[in-house]
């Protein structure tokens, strides 16, 4: 008997699949012996959804543009699918422990229903909304890479002047909470699921099995994210906090800023960003998404040849989207999917204006040249 050995499969730059996957359990265990298990767990949650989002093509702008333009509903009836399998479980066990979670409730106000167009708008220009850019940014893609840093500056920016905006006027913040808040949110998201399919085109109903797959896997992972963090699943704060601490480290001081004077926020800011609950699954979705693209032989640094227009409007729709988002409380994370699924009416007005955002968006993209 011969003894055959079979090489591992080699990826670009010489790494080999063993590798990759053996770099990020390191990362998880690592991050758990020095900061605590709970840390570790939220890294390997943010992972989980970076190799969720980008190994099984799911999203929130591409498909929202998909049923703009083409009528194509999958998409956007996966994620309802998702936010209301999390609902099921996340609002009576966020009701039934009150003081150990917290849903993702928000007041609505001008500035969210503003925010949220906006929003809207340039998350089809970079075509990636808060997760969207940070999965496009690990899998190499150009227009993402260059947006992202902005849209943590305009995070940042958007906390800075929050107060400000939120003055303007806002409503109390309306929560749908027991078995009756279930029932509202579940019949709600089946009324938008059918209206949906109504305006589908033909042939388009049918949902792909990867997509079915990948609603239940992030459902899954954000029950997990809010049992094992306390909160729902965001992305925004990180963001706006990465950008904080580079101006701190400056020497600047904050202590202007009504929010990110508050206790909390200075806590934040003192501490490592390994310990901020966002900022560790906003980079495991940066390195779940870089492991599938490595793993497809697919990362490339090469740069499309676009206008400068383009490039220029990347900046602006990046630094817009992380000041917008952070006016409206959220993103498709933060606001629509986990807004919706812990019963905050804040949530369905934000996926309302978004929606309306995302028409005028894609005639923005066009005339920048993003499309090609």
């Amino acid at each position: 008997m011969s003894d055959i050995s079979v090489p591992a499969p080699r990826l670009p730059g010489g790494l080999t699949r063993a590798t990759l996957i053996g770099v990020a359990l390191l990362a998880v265990l690592s991050l758990s012996a020095a900061a605590g298990l709970r840390y570790g767990l939220l890294l390997a949650i943010g992972l989980g959804f970076g190799l969720v989002l980008e190994g099984l093509r799911f999203g929130f702008a591409g498909p929202w543009r998909a049923m703009i333009l083409r009528r194509d509903p999958a998409g956007l009836i996966a994620q309802l699918v998702s936010i209301g399998l999390v609902a099921i479980i996340a609002i009576p066990l966020i009701a039934a422990n009150g003081t150990e979670l917290i849903g993702a409730h928000a007041p609505v106000g001008w500035a969210m229903i503003g925010g949220a167009f906006v929003f809207g708008a340039c998350m089809q220009i970079v075509l990636g909304c808060g997760s969207g850019t940070l999965v496009n940014a690990g899998s190499g893609n150009a227009v993402s890479a260059l947006a992202l840093p902005f849209f943590a500056i305009g995070s940042f920016a958007g906390a800075y002047h929050l107060l400000w905006w939120t003055n303007l006027g806002t409503a109390p913040i309306v929560a749908l909470s027991g078995t009756q808040g279930l029932v509202i949110t579940l019949v709600a998201l089946a009324a938008v699921a059918g209206l949906v399919l109504f305006l589908a085109a033909p042939g388009t109903r049918r949902l792909p099995r990867r997509l079915w797959l990948a609603a239940v896997l992030l459902a899954a992972l954000a029950l997990a994210n809010l049992v094992v963090a306390g909160q729902p699943w965001g992305v925004v704060y990180g963001l706006g906090l990465w950008a904080a601490k580079g101006v701190t480290a400056f020497g600047v001081d904050l202590s202007g800023s009504g929010f990110w004077a508050l206790p909390t926020n200075q806590t934040r800011l003192a501490e490592s960003v390994l310990t901020d609950v966002t900022s560790l699954t906003n980079i495991g979705i940066i390195g779940g998404a870089f492991i599938v693209a490595v793993w497809r032989s697919g990362l490339s640094a090469r740069l499309p040849g676009l206008p400068a227009r383009a490039w220029i409007g990347t900046i602006i729709a990046g630094f817009l989207l992380g000041y917008a988002s952070r006016l409206a409380f959220g993103c498709n994370v933060g606001a629509f999917f986990s807004g919706i699924s812990t019963g905050s009416l804040h949530g369905w007005v934000w996926f309302a204006a978004a929606f309306a955002g995302s028409f005028q968006g894609i005639r923005i993209r066009r005339a920048l040249g993003l499309d090609g």
